[in-house]
């Protein structure tokens, strides 16, 4: 038995499967953990399944790429090219945080609707909202583990979550949040209540921890005895992120910021506005700091200038047109600047001091979002078909999982 979504066919197992989106997880933190043994069941998994990298969407933020996750196909089809954009028929900053703003469907949807018993559970409640919709009328469940407790049957598709695994709700800002993800999603796999789960995390511990990080090792291990529980229930697993995570910080271990829109403003004058698409709720993490942004002009006849002189400062190491960004980075015309701007591995872009608090970011920064962050690790329980190798050898992209996962 087949579904289709989105011009893609996906077979569906009998055995039940689950995907993860391990938020900001870089390939050197499995590496890492692997390495010293903190995650014997993933090790596993790629030693008798399949590991290798994949790349995601740009930006390489979390709306956009979930986005593209569970729906299959890149942002110029999906629409969500950032958690921020500019309205052009408003001139306002709005967030694309519901599914008005997404273009398609959701292999999600038609899961359920090919009857599946469908549960995604993602820890940030922003992406329940964007992603979420449609699942729980047709008999699915969806929660956060950011507003657990505030589960109802007639929204979430369960009542009282918590109860799920018998823990409260856990502190956002915290790893505990991922691992709440991932044990309510083993508990409803081993209870037979879901058989086609996706399970996405949040990024904190990531953001603040490099790979070798005592905190980050522990948060891998118990990531990992999750796993083991979702392999038990005799689901097929797989395994990739939105996005990497890099130290942007200079050698003072301050972090290293280009204020686009006050040296703009300085050189052209204030006809332009720069906006970061990388703007969530969860500041804590990033200070609305990632290596990529857009600029708006009024005069759009100094776009080639403006260009040029970006591309001109050290830090900064790719502007695109909007022509060039819809091409090059598979990005929606109306939803993107006239200029695209990304930054070095090192680097991260922002509008001006006055609007980015870097008193939140402790211990420095480590962020995302632009090309350094693009390509990220693919983990599955099962061998690839040698139709699946063949697009493994090519360019597999983090939201070709479901593909891989449902046609192992």
């Amino acid at each position: 038995m087949t579904f289709s979504i989105n011009n893609r066919t996906y077979a569906l197992p009998a055995q039940p499967i689950a995907v993860i989106c391990l938020d900001g997880c870089a390939d050197e933190y499995l590496s890492t953990a692997m390495a010293l043994g903190k995650m014997p069941r993933l090790s596993a998994m790629a030693r008798d399944g399949y590991r290798g990298f994949v790349r995601g969407a740009l930006p390489s933020f979390t709306n956009v790429n979930n986005t593209s996750i569970v729906t299959g196909v890149p942002p110029c089809v999906h629409g969500i090219c950032g958690n921020f954009f500019l309205n052009p028929e408003t001139g306002e900053e709005v967030m694309m945080n519901g599914p008005e703003f997404r273009r398609c469907g959701t292999i999600l949807t038609a899961a359920a609707d090919a009857g599946r018993k469908v549960a995604f559970i993602t820890a940030k409640e922003k992406l329940r909202t964007v992603l979420g919709d449609g699942v729980v009328e047709r008999g699915g469940i969806v929660f956060s583990s950011e507003k657990v407790d505030e589960s109802k049957k007639t929204t979430h598709g369960i009542d009282h979550a918590t109860q799920i695994i018998g823990k409260p709700r856990p502190e956002i800002y915290s790893g505990d949040a991922s691992i709440y993800v991932l044990e309510a999603g083993a508990a409803l796999a081993e209870q037979g209540v879901a058989d086609f789960l996706y399970l996405s995390t949040t990024d904190y511990m990531q953001h603040k921890f490099a790979p070798d990080a005592p905190e980050i090792l522990d948060f891998h291990q118990k990531i990992d005895v999750a796993i083991g529980r979702l392999l038990d229930a005799g689901c097929t697993v797989a395994l990739t992120a939105d996005h990497g995570m890099n130290a942007k910080n200079d050698s003072n271990g301050n972090p290293k910021v280009i204020f686009v829109e006050s040296l703009l403003h300085e050189k052209f004058g204030k006809t332009l506005r720069v906006i970061c698409p990388i703007t969530d709720p969860y500041v804590v993490h990033h200070g609305a700091l990632g290596s990529l942004v857009m600029v708006h002009l009024e005069d759009t006849s100094v776009r080639d200038e403006v260009a040029q002189y970006l591309f001109g400062l050290d830090g900064i190491t790719e502007v695109y047109t909007r022509e060039q960004a819809v091409d090059k980075l598979e990005l929606a015309p109306d939803r993107i600047g006239d200029l695209v701007v990304l930054s070095g591995r090192d680097v991260v872009v922002g509008k001006s001091p006055e609007h980015h608090d870097l008193s939140v970011l402790k211990g420095g920064l480590r962020s995302h979002g632009g090309r350094y962050e693009e390509m990220v690790p693919l983990v599955m329980s099962k061998p690839l078909t040698p139709a699946l190798r063949r697009l493994a050898d090519g360019d597999p992209r983090n939201f070709d999982i479901f593909y891989f996962v449902c046609n192992a």
